[in-house]
């Protein structure tokens, strides 16, 4: 195992960002019961938590650019770099007290992520990985499950419609995926990615996607021998928001019935 100069940073920042918003999570339960509710609360978590990411990394790189889901896009001297960010990936689970959150930070090299960090601070679970250099739980190397049929897996989806999706379609895949493989929905994009690549998920389908949602998961799960694709089974899940994520046995599966479905209501 070996990390570099730039992931031991994108760690250290995403750790402090944790200890930061773990805090707050405390909190997060006492405000249920209250008229106003923890919605505020927790969009000022947010805000923190980037503003931690975004002053750590450009203190450690100046020079790269970020994308950020709450500010949006600062653009770098150096415009082949650029840090994306979402400090609290999966915001309603931390509303409601649910430990299913993660500070996510992937770095693009050329708008291709090539190095990802995925941080549960209520689990204190470190998922991270670098182009060639292998995936990890901490100082664990991790590998994708080996799974070869759908009916012993368990897939992760939401069950709602993306508002920009068409309804018909994303109800014909969804009720694909139910039939011929357990579902769950847990309402994190980077940790379902994680997942997969740590095996604990056999595969992960969802659309509407921000890059801030999948870029750190999808390269964790790729050095972890795991495959994603857009819709298409191609390379632009990024630019789409269409994934198709899974162990290298299932994702192609998965990938057919997410067509299928799709050629069903054309």
């Amino acid at each position: 195992m070996r990390r570099s100069p730039v992931m031991t940073m994108m760690i250290r920042a995403a750790e402090k960002a944790g200890r930061a918003i773990l805090r707050d999570f405390g909190e997060v339960e006492h405000l249920q019961a209250s008229r106003k509710g923890p919605r505020d609360f927790v969009t000022v978590a947010d805000e923190k938590a980037e503003r931690i990411l975004r002053e750590e990394l450009q203190r450690a790189r100046p020079r790269f650019g970020l994308l950020m889901e709450e500010s949006g896009e600062i653009e770098g001297e150096d415009t082949s770099h650029r840090f994306v960010i979402d400090p609290i990936d999966g915001t309603t689970n931390f509303m409601h007290g649910i430990p299913f959150f993660a500070i996510s930070v992937a770095l693009e090299e050329s708008r291709e992520a090539v190095a990802g960090v995925v941080y549960n601070p209520a689990t204190d679970e470190l998922f991270w990985a670098e182009r060639n250099e292998g995936a990890y739980l901490h100082d664990r190397r991790l590998r994708a499950s080996g799974r070869t049929a759908l009916a012993d897996a368990l897939v992760a989806t939401p069950p709602y419609v993306p508002a920009a999706h068409d309804f018909a379609e994303w109800r014909a895949i969804t009720t694909a995926l139910a039939d011929a493989t357990t579902i769950r929905s847990y309402g994190a994009a980077s940790l379902n990615l994680a997942y997969v690549a740590a095996g604990r998920l056999d595969g992960y389908v969802e659309t509407g996607l921000k890059p801030w949602d999948s870029a750190a998961g999808g390269i964790i799960l790729q050095e972890a021998g795991g495959a994603i694709t857009d819709f298409a089974g191609g390379k632009q899940w990024l630019k789409s928001g269409d994934v198709v994520a899974g162990c290298a046995n299932l994702q192609p599966k998965l990938l057919e019935i997410a067509a299928q479905a799709r050629k069903s209501v054309a």
